[in-house]
């Protein structure tokens, strides 16, 4: 059985549920759709975030706000952490994590942080004081749980940085790094209505030119090609998860033309929406 936790106080909530292979079908993304998660897993899970397939050959952790996720299989025992903006909100707090636009929001669709022996151990205890916290319920629990919270996500943005920031794919330098999350911040809460890199720039206080260079110099995708991957990614979502029409996504998604919007997704996807939405199959695969 799964063992549920909760804080609740006013409009703050925690939640920290506890899976094992007898109760993973239990565990229904829906139920926590509108909270910010945390998700420790051991090795030995496959799962699904998305559209893209994971098989855990080491512990990790996974964050997420609205991604999609299914867990196909594990045997030992997972936790999954989750809670309100009004609990703790990773905007609000970014000054002291600094993990919006990494962990969670990253252009990258880099979701996880693989931990070694020695992190697997900190997080762990973390996670066990926590739900001890939750069990006690002393009148302090919360602060204490909050720190917690923080300590988990500190530890896991600097794993994220090691693990993802100086490797064969993506070398960002740190002095580049704010551009980076600030844009991947901005494309999270726009990218339904500013569709083009001017739009982008201009939040960011730079030159389009200048933005696009910053990506080109660096190997990576263009700002454009971010901002098109974001909106096929929620277009894919809404096709998969929702019974909208094709038409209502593209007005949702910012197009007032819908053949427009048909065409662009035709043509990155290498399929019409309706056909991904009759023949979706699970997406690549990971082993992490």
């Amino acid at each position: 059985m799964s063992q549920t936790l909760i804080f609740e106080d006013n409009y703050k909530k925690l939640g920290f549920e506890t899976f094992s292979e007898n109760n993973l079908k239990t565990l229904k993304d829906t139920k926590y759709k509108s909270e910010i998660k945390v998700f420790y897993v051991p090795e030995g899970y496959e799962l699904t975030v998305d559209f893209k397939h994971y098989k855990t050959e080491n512990p990790a952790l996974f964050f997420l706000t609205n991604q999609h996720l299914q867990v196909e299989k594990g045997i030992k025992e997972s936790n999954l952490l989750y809670y309100n903006r009004d609990f703790y909100c990773i905007q609000i707090h970014d000054k002291e994590v600094a993990c919006d636009g990494l962990l969670f929001h990253n252009v990258f669709e880099i979701p996880f942080v693989e931990l070694d022996e020695n992190e697997n151990f900190i997080i762990k205890s973390l996670f066990q004081s926590i739900k001890d916290e939750l069990e006690w319920k002393d009148s302090s629990a919360e602060e204490m749980i909050r720190t917690y919270v923080k300590q988990i996500i500190i530890r896991a943005t600097r794993k994220w940085k090691k693990q993802n920031l100086d490797n064969d794919e993506i070398k960002i330098p740190g002095n580049e790094l704010d551009v980076f999350r600030d844009f991947s911040r901005h494309l999270e809460i726009h990218f339904r209505e500013k569709h083009n890199v001017a739009d982008y720039a201009d939040l960011l206080h730079i030159a389009p030119k200048t933005l696009t260079h910053k990506f080109k110099s660096l190997n990576l995708e263009s700002p454009n090609q971010f901002i098109i991957n974001r909106i096929l990614l929620e277009a894919k979502r809404l096709l998969f998860y929702t019974d909208k029409p094709v038409k209502e996504i593209a007005y949702d998604l910012g197009y007032e033309d819908p053949a427009y919007f048909n065409r662009l997704f035709t043509n990155k996807i290498g399929s019409t929406p309706t056909n991904f939405k009759k023949n979706y199959t699970s997406g690549k695969k990971y082993n992490i």
